[in-house]
């Protein structure tokens, strides 16, 4: 990005450019964006619909389940609307302070899921681990307390970075970000002023919440495997081993995401900035596109329930079909 002598004092709207060096084919590349949305958005709402509507799943280890369906959901609806629209539409502009409250909503929400994960872990390691005390340990109220805690969390670590943005800086370079949403050092790199203090905080945050939360969840996982092929029966073993799949799944692709993209950025200069952009896309959309389908594929309580779903919904549509019919003929 180009700075000039010309300044901008307090911008009103800023520019999405969307993917620099891509404006040609962004049309065809929010194809697949749009499909990863929509599979997002059905799936999490289907594993909410199957975990509120079936008593059985009214358990800890689902409970946090529905809570990172609902996060996924908020996270990938504060990106893909604005998104597409710069894409398909050509609606790059976008209110300043509509811009800081994606940018929050954005980061606070990644702290979310981070700290869900790690909640699920926490689970798995006390199920395993302690399953006499399973029961005693994770009440309805803890659960409870935990959600709360964690959106707590994210909050009050996020909501410095949108004070430091909004109270520090009055004069901008330019109102254009080369970014397809507003990620926090996309608005940062805009002021015309020193980032410093800002993008300290920005990495305090980042290695607060990755550090504490990889550590305890590398931790509670070494232990769970520990645990797991001390059993003596084999049986025994693959059961306690095929409950930890899908989260192990999910964390994996959670946190080597973030890795990557966070190694591009610091360590790739020679990247074309199309590359960082585009990764940093998959990497928001991603986790909300792979988290049901990979709950609904390795989660044999939640298979099973889908397939019931699907069933009954099929024999409803048959049903409204053959008496579409019948009222015809």
């Amino acid at each position: 990005m180009l700075h000039s002598n010309i300044t901008v004092f307090m911008p009103s709207v800023l520019t999405l450019t969307g993917i620099p060096g891509l404006e040609s084919v962004q049309c065809w590349i929010g194809i697949p964006f749009c499909a990863m949305y929509l599979i997002a958005m059905i799936g999490n709402a289907l594993l909410l619909l199957i975990i509120r509507s079936e008593h059985s799943l009214h358990q800890p280890m689902y409970i946090f389940l529905a809570m990172l369906g609902a996060t996924d959901i908020v996270l990938a609806t504060s990106i893909m609307p604005k998104m597409l629209g710069v894409f398909w539409f050509h609606l790059p502009d976008i209110n300043f302070d509509c811009c800081l409250f994606q940018m929050w909503v954005i980061h606070t929400f990644q702290c979310t899921e981070s700290g869900i994960l790690l909640a699920m872990a926490f689970d798995r390691y006390v199920a395993i681990c302690y399953p006499l005390r399973y029961a005693t340990i994770f009440t309805h109220q803890l659960v409870t307390q935990i959600g709360a805690s964690v959106i707590l969390r994210a909050a009050i670590l996020v909501t410095p970075s949108l004070v430091l943005i909004k109270c520090r800086f009055q004069f901008y370079h330019t109102t254009v970000i080369s970014y397809s949403c507003c990620e926090h050092m996309a608005i940062v790199k805009l002021a015309a002023g020193n980032i410093r203090v800002n993008k300290i905080y920005g990495l305090f945050v980042a290695f607060t919440v990755a550090g504490f939360d990889l550590t305890f969840i590398t931790l509670s996982y070494i232990q769970i495997f520990v645990t797991v092929f001390n059993l003596p029966q084999k049986e025994a073993r693959l059961k306690a081993f095929n409950t930890c799949i899908a989260h192990i799944c999910v964390f994996l692709q959670f946190y080597l995401l973030a890795l990557f993209t966070s190694l591009t950025h610091r360590f790739g200069s020679h990247i074309p900035s199309w590359i960082h952009i585009l990764f940093s896309s998959f990497y928001l959309l991603v986790p909300p596109f792979l988290n049901p389908l990979v709950y609904g594929i390795k989660t044999k309580q939640i298979h099973i329930n889908v397939v019931k779903f699907c069933c009954v919904l099929y024999s409803v549509c048959g049903g409204l079909k053959t008496d579409g019919q019948q009222n015809t003929s």
